[in-house]
């Protein structure tokens, strides 16, 4: 634990400050700093649709290739997703398309092949925070399972995915359970696999369950759902949805893109990314801060994150970065560096108003929607949860009872208690110093 004033840097406590934890999903502290700073608030994603051949007589001759940047917020919700694609229609209509003779090409060359994070657990890959992330990327690059009890007990439970054309293959070992037992279902996907299985049972007579599972290839899942949108807004696709690292004839168009869309900024992408605490946003970002023009690659994210904060005064014995989300047992941080991170953005006007006010509030939204309610922490507190199995960190802002603000990290690892009494003292303790007085 280190607690610092950004008053006079004056050490308030310290305890194991420099030793290195797990830091669970306080990784994404390290991972949106080093953007921020690589990328700028401002920075968007591009995405561009480019024709492989010829328009004639109202059909593209050829293949309709989509590039990728790694954008990771076209989403189903809310009707986001369909609304840009009804927006792409609409441009392909007037650039003169109304039949693709061809295939959807879904170009993600832009990023590496590999799309799961260093180290990651495989009994995690079937959920969607183990989403893996490309450069071509849609709702988060996860489905969603609605599993509903069947007619009598024993029966097959009934299965529905949305959205649909994902490629996912639910294989149903789920079977209904007497009226009043509990609901118990289990997920397996093995890597490069599109066969999800699912197994447990499902009270007769009980509410449905939903599960989230993730995708095996996010550009496919992206293409699919760009085909059936293109269909359904009036485009005839004749050819198929396919990954061009699969097609040997890849087209190189030429011509300036018939559509290029824009993401929201950086600014607006770290509030999805601290407050939900979303791990394929904090991925994609680690990729995303590579130099050159070249692939994007983790590895070389790492680098260049590591090189800005060791810029930053943040010591390289004290960091350890293996992804970007903290899903991975292979990243260590000390309080110290978190702290010191948390410093240097409050220092710099340039990153502080996006940067706390991506931070989940203390009683009012994200992680800490339920947390230190009714105290003078409420409202106060800005920071970032982390939680995986012996693992419960909390690293932020607090303003003191005099004014003072106040940086804090908070980090447990391998404790034999409940997390919830982990979490209740590290809540007691910001709540601590939100009442201290000088």
């Amino acid at each position: 634990m280190f607690v610092k004033s950004l008053a006079n840097d004056e050490t308030l406590y310290a305890l194991n400050a420099h030793k290195l934890l797990l830091p669970a999903s306080n990784m994404k502290i390290v991972t949106l700093a080093a953007a921020a700073e690589k990328l700028g608030w401002d920075y968007r994603y591009e995405t561009t649709m480019l024709a492989g051949g010829s328009i004639d007589a109202g059909t593209l001759q050829g293949d309709l290739v989509v590039v990728g940047t790694g954008d990771p917020s076209l989403v189903e919700a809310d009707g986001m997703a369909d609304r840009v694609f009804a927006e792409w229609a609409d441009r392909l209509k007037e650039h003169g398309i109304r039949t693709v003779a061809g295939r959807i090409i879904g170009d993600d060359n832009g990023f590496e092949e590999e799309t799961l994070g260093f180290g990651w657990s495989w009994d995690d890959l079937p959920d969607d925070y183990a989403a893996g992330v490309g450069a071509l990327q849609f709702n988060e690059d996860a489905v969603r399972i609605m599993v509903a009890p069947g007619p009598a007990p024993g029966d097959s439970a009934a299965i529905s995915i949305t959205p649909g054309g994902s490629g996912v293959i639910v294989v149903n070992a789920v079977a209904t359970g007497a009226s009043g037992s509990p609901a118990s279902i289990s997920t397996r996907r093995l890597p490069g696999s599109m066969r999800l299985g699912l197994r447990g049972s499902i009270p007769l007579g009980g509410p449905s369950s939903t599960l989230a599972a993730s995708v095996d290839n996010p550009t496919l899942f992206f293409v699919g759902a760009l085909r059936n949108a293109l269909i359904a807004h009036g485009i005839d696709v004749r050819g198929p949805a396919v990954d061009i690292d699969d097609v040997r004839d890849a087209p190189r168009p030429t011509s300036a893109p018939l559509v290029s869309y824009r993401s929201a900024p950086l600014s607006a992408l770290a509030v999805r990314l601290m407050k939900a605490s979303q791990n394929q946003y904090a991925e994609t970002l680690l990729k995303t801060v590579s130099e050159g023009d070249g692939v994007r690659s983790a590895a070389a994210g790492r680098l260049a994150a590591q090189t800005v904060l060791e810029g930053w005064g943040v010591p390289a014995s004290e960091l350890i970065l293996r992804d970007g989300s903290g899903l991975t047992r292979y990243d260590f941080v000390t309080p110290n560096a978190l702290v010191a991170i948390l410093a240097h953005v409050d220092r710099d006007a340039r990153l502080r108003g996006p940067f706390q006010a991506s931070l989940p509030i203390a009683g009012r939204d994200g992680t800490l929607g339920n947390r230190m309610k009714g105290t003078p922490a409420e409202g106060n507190a800005r920071a970032k949860t982390g939680s995986m199995t012996g693992v419960r960190a909390l690293s932020g802002y607090v303003a003191t009872a005099d004014g003072e603000r106040l940086a804090f990290s908070i980090v447990a690892n391998n404790f034999d208690t409940p997390a919830d009494v982990v979490n209740a003292a590290a809540d007691a303790i910001v709540v601590s110093l939100a009442k201290f007085r000088r």
